[in-house]
């Protein structure tokens, strides 16, 4: 570049080739002495060399998550080894010297801080917009991009740069104001495939226009953290939006985790990133008829996966070599038959409940009994693996069939309570997206998993409890039924029991933490977790266990753990044990194996009993108990159906 200009501002700040430094002496990477309004400026590097080429044009389409460095490596060429700007609204300057230490051969990595959009019109904003040989919008909250950019000059210097030939990245909410119709998140909120494709014409699908104009992506609207966090739905919804305001060509670009897009000049572009990950290209062939407050309706919506290595040609938007291809529809808000990834594994685990069950504490009889209602579970939650469908439908398909069966604690063969009433609870979790859903003390609900997804998807609460929930059951249209669907001779005499005795009432050892749940891994590679119980027999005061609280009972967090406990429910609660199952994979970085029976000690150790499912982002599965028995069974695309009962029988799993 020749010679270095020095140009000050009067707040100790000089741009420097694109760069940000202080005047006066600092460290890289802290703020510089003084900050202009609404913005603060940071800096690694140094400013003052001379980048080793001139830039050209490019941009990098990132879906969040760790950085890919031959992906880093394109853009550094692409700003010619100079001085790269990141902008961002949140966080500070760690990113910055990250990004210098990944971006080898970079000169400098500077960055603005935007605290309020007055920092917008600052000319010493603007410079360094100017200088910049490659710019990068950082992660965060696309809202305050909007917000602090929208009809600014800072637009149209990003405009501008991109116009004169030098490169643009975009991360996360970076990526998503690049398209030339973004998803804004300006109701305060990030929606999730369920909730656009139940209201795609609603309020929370903020879309926003004519904010950044970036080549071939005009009639793109962009996604990140794709599969990761389920998004596909959305995407669609969003497409379907921008088709019905106006935009009869719009189609949907989304980007998995630790991935990137690295579109050249031309328009031709190349995914990179690590195994198992894609860009999704998603081409409807009509434009959608959208009701505001009503679920969406397509069919015929084109959607291509392209593999690392892959490319797609932007001019024509086709995809020469898709690692996967497919044509999905929308009925009533819900996706089916989206093409799946290649590859894709999937497991499912259940449980009926632990106790004291030595082997011939059952007679044949029941032993068969027990066996086939965990068999026909398996078979309900792995039918809707096999095809593709979502863990989330697995594991209620699975719990279904269990609440249907009088076998067991849960739904038709839930124990009394104190008053001889059936109380029942229920909790459902889904991993992607970390909604929950749950219910507690419901009488007349049929089956109660079913209630507490209705909970998860058509309310703004967690977990609904007795008079209310039945209330919330009804208007929902979940199934009633009346409460002697309930009543089995078995537990009537069990109450009857425990009545004249309470203290020594005889009831089912073999049953004694009688619950069911389930947890799956989706061919899409998403977790979720279910449990349902009838509680305690004798059970008063409106006794809650562990069953329908999040992160005690039920857990479910996508690449890290699905859990469903059965136990003494108070001891699971003050443990939080199936929460402290996924802390202890995710930042003690146990097996799930150890971390579910280190887990199960922890709750021995202060006085519980009894025994989880647990199930890790790879789909292995891990059973652990302290009592003497639990009803168990397993399935996955690489293992046939199998069932355990007896501490001490092999237990099979992913």
């Amino acid at each position: 570049m020749g010679s270095v200009a020095l140009r000050h501002y009067g707040l100790g700040i000089a741009l420097i080739c694109g760069g940000i430094v202080s005047a006066a002496p600092m460290a890289w990477g802290q703020p510089a002495a003084e900050s202009v309004a609404g913005a603060r400026f940071f800096v690694t590097g140094d400013p003052a060399k001379p980048r080793r080429a001139v830039p050209s044009q490019g941009l990098m389409l990132m879906g969040g998550g760790d950085w890919d460095k031959q992906a880093f490596a394109w853009f550094a060429k692409k700003a010619g080894y100079g001085h790269i700007l990141i902008l961002r609204a949140s966080g500070d300057g760690e990113g910055g010297r990250e990004m210098f230490a990944e971006m080898a051969g970079v000169q400098s990595v500077s960055t603005i801080l935007f605290t309020d959009r007055a920092a917008s019109t600052d000319p010493r904003v603007l410079a360094a917009i100017a200088k910049a040989d490659g710019i990068f919008l950082a992660g965060g909250d696309q809202a305050k991009y909007v917000r602090f950019w929208q009809g600014t000059p800072v637009a149209t210097a990003l405009d501008a740069h991109v116009a004169a030939g030098k490169p643009i990245a975009g991360t996360s909410a970076g990526l998503a104001v690049l398209g030339g119709t973004a998803y804004g998140a300006t109701d305060g909120g990030s929606i999730d495939s369920f909730k656009a494709l139940s209201d795609p014409a609603g309020d929370a699908v903020t879309l926003v226009r004519d904010f950044l104009h970036m080549p071939r992506l005009a009639h793109v609207v962009t996604d990140t953290h794709f599969n990761q966090r389920d998004r596909l739905g959305r995407l669609i919804a969003f497409v379907a939006k921008a088709r019905a305001l106006g935009d009869r060509t719009a189609i949907g670009l989304g980007v998995d985790e630790k991935g990137a897009l690295c579109v050249e000049a031309d328009g031709r572009a190349t995914y990179r990133g690590p195994a198992n990950t894609y860009a999704w290209l998603v081409q409807p062939k009509s434009v959608p008829v959208l009701v505001k407050g009503k679920p969406l309706d397509w069919s015929d919506i084109r959607v291509t996966g392209i593999a690392p290595g892959g490319t797609i040609d932007l001019n024509r938007m086709t995809v020469p070599k898709p690692a996967f291809a497919g044509t999905a529809k929308v009925v009533a808000g819900k996706l089916i038959d989206a093409p799946l990834p290649p590859g894709g594994h999937w497991s499912l685990a259940i449980h009926g409940g632990a106790g004291v069950i030595p082997k011939g504490s059952l007679t044949p009889e029941q032993e068969r009994a027990y066996r086939a209602g965990l068999t026909a579970a398996l078979s309900a939650g792995s039918a809707v693996l096999a095809k593709g469908g979502s863990s989330l439908d697995a594991v209620q398909a699975a719990v279904r069939v269990l609440e249907d069966d009088p076998n067991f604690n849960a739904g038709r063969g839930a124990v009394f309570d104190a008053e001889g009433k059936n109380q029942l609870d229920a909790a459902i979790m889904d991993g992607a997206t970390l909604r929950a859903g749950a219910v507690a003390g419901v009488g007349a609900t049929k089956n109660p998993v079913v209630l507490a997804r209705a909970v998860m998807e058509h309310s703004r609460h967690v977990l609904l409890t007795g008079a209310g929930a039945d209330q919330f059951a009804r208007d929902q249209g979940v199934e009633q039924v009346d409460p002697s669907y309930f009543r089995t001779d078995k537990r009537w005499h069990e109450y009857l029991e425990w009545k004249r005795d309470e203290d020594h009432a005889a009831l089912d050892p073999t049953h004694r933490f009688g619950t069911v749940g389930a947890v799956a891994r989706d061919q899409r590679g998403h977790l979720a977790a279910a449990t349902s119980t009838g509680g305690l027999t004798g059970k008063r005061w409106g006794r809650i266990g562990d069953s329908p609280i999040i992160g005690a009972g039920t857990y479910a967090m996508d690449k890290t753990c699905a859990v469903s406990a059965t136990g003494t429910g108070e001891f699971f609660i003050r443990q939080v044990a199936a929460r402290q199952i996924c802390d202890r994979v995710q930042w003690k970085g146990q097996d799930i194996a150890a971390a579910a029976s280190d887990t199960i000690g922890e709750v021995g150790e202060i006085g519980g009993d009894g025994g989880l499912i647990a199930m890790d982002g790879s789909g292995h599965i891990a059973f652990a108990m302290n009592s003497d028995g639990m009803y168990r069974g397993s399935v996955s695309d690489d293992q046939a159906p199998r069932t355990a009962i007896y501490a001490g029988e092999m237990d099979v799993g992913r």
